[in-house]
C-alpha cells in the first residue's frame, strides 16, 4: 500500500498517507495508532519527522494526542481549510535551519561584542528571569535574546532573518507543540543556555559562544522531542498500519 518518502517535505508526506488512512475508513476514530518510533521505523523517516507529522493531523482534527497515553484517530469537525500551507515549515525543520545559521552568528559576535552590547544581553536575561510563569512574555524575550545576539554583527539582513524565523513559530502547530512541553521549568533551562551563550559572548571565546548556541537548539530540540505518548512496542498494531512499507 505504501512506498518509501521522498525527501521532500517528508512530513508533510507522512501527514498525506496517515490522511488518506483514516479518510478511507481503514483507521476508525477511537483506534489507537502506533507509537512514534514504531511509525518512524514503518515510513523509514526520523522521529522529528513523525512529530511534525502528528502534530499536521492533530491541528486539522484527524487524531487526538494524549499524554502519557497514545495517539488516536478522532472523530473529525474541522474542516479542510485547517491545512497548512505547502510551504509551511515545520518545527524541527526550522531548528535545524536556525543551528546552521545562529551558531555562526554566535561565533562571529562573540570576535565582535562590545561591553556595552553585553549589558543588554544582561538586561534580557533578567526580563527573562522574570518571565518564566508567562510563556507568550517568555516566548518575546527569548525572541529578542536572539536578535540581540545577532545585532553585534551590525548586519541589518542577519537581524531580520533571525527575527523572521523566530517568528514563524507563531502558527497554530508550534502552539500545539508548545502546548504539551513548554513550561516554566523548560523556560528556566533556556535562559540558563542563553547565560552560557552570553558568557562565552562576552569572554571573546568564538568556539565557545558556537558550541553554546549549538547546545542551546540542541536542547530546544530534545525538550519537544519527549514522545508524546505510551513508548512500549505496540503488539496491536492496525492491519492498515501494518502494510507499511509491504508488512
Amino acid at each position: 500500500m505504501f512506498s518509501a518518502v521522498e525527501s521532500r517535505r517528508l512530513y508533510r508526506q507522512v501527514a498525506d498517507q496517515m490522511r488518506g488512512l483514516i479518510e478511507r475508513g481503514e483507521l476508525v476514530p477511537g483506534s489507537r495508532l502506533p507509537a512514534e518510533r514504531d511509525l518512524a521505523q514503518k515510513f523509514g523517516v526520523s522521529r522529528p519527522t513523525i512529530r511534525e507529522a502528528l502534530l499536521v493531523l492533530e491541528v486539522e482534527g484527524f487524531i487526538d494526542i494524549r499524554m502519557g497515553s497514545g495517539i488516536y484517530v478522532a472523530v473529525r469537525q474541522t474542516s479542510a481549510s485547517d491545512v497548512p500551507p505547502e510551504d509551511f515549515e515545520g518545527p524541527f525543520e526550522l531548528l535545524r535551519a536556525r543551528a546552521v545559521v545562529e551558531c555562526a552568528i554566535a561565533e562571529e559576535a562573540a570576535r565582535l561584542a562590545r561591553p556595552e552590547q553585553i549589558a543588554i544581553l544582561d538586561g534580557n536575561l533578567a526580563r527573562m528571569a522574570a518571565a518564566l510563569e508567562d510563556r507568550r512574555r517568555a516566548l518575546a524575550i527569548d525572541r529578542e535574546f536572539h536578535v540581540l545576539v545577532s545585532s553585534i554583527i551590525a548586519n541589518q539582513t542577519l537581524n531580520r532573518f533571525v527575527g523572521s524565523i523566530h517568528d514563524m513559530r507563531m502558527t497554530p502547530y508550534f502552539e500545539k507543540l508548545a502546548s504539551y512541553f513548554e513550561n516554566a521549568e523548560t523556560w528556566r533551562a533556556a535562559m540558563e543556555e542563553h547565560r552560557v551563550i552570553r558568557d562565552a559572548i562576552a569572554a571573546g571565546d568564538p568556539s565557545a559562544a558556537r558550541a553554546a548556541m549549538r547546545a542551546h537548539l540542541d536542547q530546544s530540540q530534545l525538550r519537544l522531542s519527549a514522545s508524546f505518548g505510551e513508548e512500549t512496542t505496540d503488539s496491536t498494531i492496525p492491519a492498515a498500519w501494518r502494510r507499511v512499507g509491504g508488512k
